[in-house]
């Protein structure tokens, strides 16, 4: 499995296939190891929580729950839509990603 994920924790993405298609949402953590990611406010699944303490409440929670990095793709801001990620390297070695579409930074 491919260990190099192109979104990061804090991106702005769009989630492009699935049941959630066309939502859009914040990276909120990234696992490279799995390929997947979690999106803010994408990809909502019910979990049984069984209360642990005493007084503590018990129940059905909705929580989000990791997808594939596969199925979202960046948004650009600038453009309006989703884009690839490109890199520009400067001189002085340091890089910045941009957009594929527009060419201005990510």
């Amino acid at each position: 499995m491919n260990k190099k994920i192109h979104v990061k924790t804090g991106d702005t993405v769009v989630v492009i296939s699935g049941k959630d298609k066309g939502k859009k949402g914040k990276v909120m953590a990234v696992s490279p190891k799995e390929g997947k990611v979690i999106v803010e406010k994408v990809n909502f699944v019910s979990k049984h929580v069984k209360p642990r303490k005493m007084g503590e409440q018990g129940g059905i929670i909705k929580a989000e729950s990791a997808m594939y990095a596969c199925k979202v793709q960046l948004f650009c801001s600038t453009c309006g839509g989703r884009t690839r990620a490109g890199y520009r390297v400067y001189e002085d070695g340091s890089k910045e990603r941009i957009c594929k579409k527009c060419g201005n930074k990510l």
